[in-house]
C-alpha cells in the first residue's frame, strides 16, 4: 500500500470515526502493566508556562484533554486539528464544555495557522501516518514560536512484536500492521527526521507493556488494523480459537511495548 493510497485508505476506514481507534486503545487500557496510563504520563511531558497557546495535530477524539481535564491550566487555550471530521466531531462531544478548547479540521501538510502562532505544538502518535512528512515537519516548525516546544510520540521498531509473531502464525496478512519500514517515523530514526527543522531531540520513553488474559480484545485490537477483506468471520474466528488456546496452554500473553516521546524547541 502507498502512502497516497494509505492516507486514502485511513481517512475512509481507519479514522472517519473513532470506532477501529477504540478498539486498540480498549486493549492497552485493560491489560496494560503500567497502570499509570499513556495520556497522563504524555501531560505530564509539557513543561509549558501557565499561559500558553497549544496545538495538538492529530487529536483524534481528544483522549489527552479528556484524561487530564482537570489538570488543564486555566491559562492554555488549546487548538485540536484532526483531518477526520468524524474524530473532531467525538473530540467535540468528549471535550464539551472545556471553552479554551477550539477545534479545527486540518491536514498537518497544510495548516490554516499564521506563522509562529503557538507556544507548543503536539503531535501524539501520528507523524508515521503523513505522507510527506518533510512538508509537514516545516509546517509544523512554521506555527511554532522561535523557543516554542515541539511534543512528538511515536513507537519503536520491536514495539508489540511478541503480537506481530503470533498473528503472523495464523495468518501473515494480519502482522503486516505492526511492521516498521525505514521511510516511517519511530523512536530509531524520529531524532534525524525532526533534526533539519527543530535541532537536537530529547528522547523519553514510557516504560510499559501487555499481559493479555482474554482472546476477546486482543482479536479486535488486531483486526481494527483491517480492511474488511482481511477480517472476515471465518479469519476472525480462526484467531479467536489459536489465541484462546495460546491462553489455556501457557496463561496471560505477554506483549512488550516500546512508546515514547521526542522533544524539541523550535530554534529561537
Amino acid at each position: 500500500m502507498s502512502k497516497i493510497d494509505d492516507q486514502q485508505y485511513l481517512r475512509t476506514q481507519q479514522y472517519n470515526t473513532a470506532s477501529k481507534l477504540n478498539d486498540r486503545v480498549a486493549l492497552h487500557a485493560r491489560f496494560s502493566t503500567n497502570a499509570y496510563g499513556w495520556q497522563r504520563w504524555m501531560f505530564e511531558q509539557l513543561a509549558l508556562p501557565p499561559t500558553a497557546q497549544v496545538l495538538e495535530v492529530g487529536c483524534g477524539p481528544g483522549w489527552l484533554w479528556f484524561e487530564n481535564r482537570q489538570r488543564i491550566p486555566p491559562g492554555w487555550q488549546i487548538t485540536l486539528a484532526d483531518f477526520s471530521a468524524g474524530m473532531l466531531a467525538e473530540a467535540r462531544h468528549n471535550l464539551a464544555g472545556l471553552t479554551q478548547i477550539a477545534f479545527e479540521q486540518a491536514d498537518a501538510q497544510q495548516l490554516p495557522f499564521a506563522d509562529a502562532a503557538f507556544d507548543a505544538v503536539i503531535a501524539n502518535h501520528m507523524l508515521y501516518h503523513v505522507p510527506d512528512r518533510p512538508r509537514a515537519l516545516a509546517e509544523l516548525r512554521r506555527v511554532l514560536r522561535p523557543g516554542g516546544r515541539f511534543y512528538a510520540a511515536t513507537n519503536g521498531s520491536a514495539h508489540m512484536r511478541e503480537l506481530r509473531e503470533l498473528v503472523q502464525r495464523v495468518d501473515p496478512r494480519l502482522a503486516a500492521w505492526g511492521s516498521a519500514e525505514p521511510r516511517d517515523f519511530t523512536l530509531e530514526n524520529g531524532a534525524a527526521q525532526l533534526a533539519p527543522w527543530f535541532g537536537p531531540a530529547e528522547l523519553r520513553r514510557y516504560p510499559d507493556g501487555l499481559r493479555v488474559a482474554e482472546a476477546e480484545p486482543l482479536v479486535a485490537f488486531v483486526l481494527s488494523m483491517h480492511v474488511a477483506e482481511h477480517a472476515s468471520p471465518q479469519l476472525r474466528a480462526q484467531l479467536l480459537r489459536y489465541v484462546e488456546q495460546a491462553i489455556q496452554a501457557g496463561g496471560p500473553i505477554h506483549i512488550s511495548k516500546d512508546a515514547g516521546l521526542f522533544l524539541a524547541s523550535a530554534p529561537s
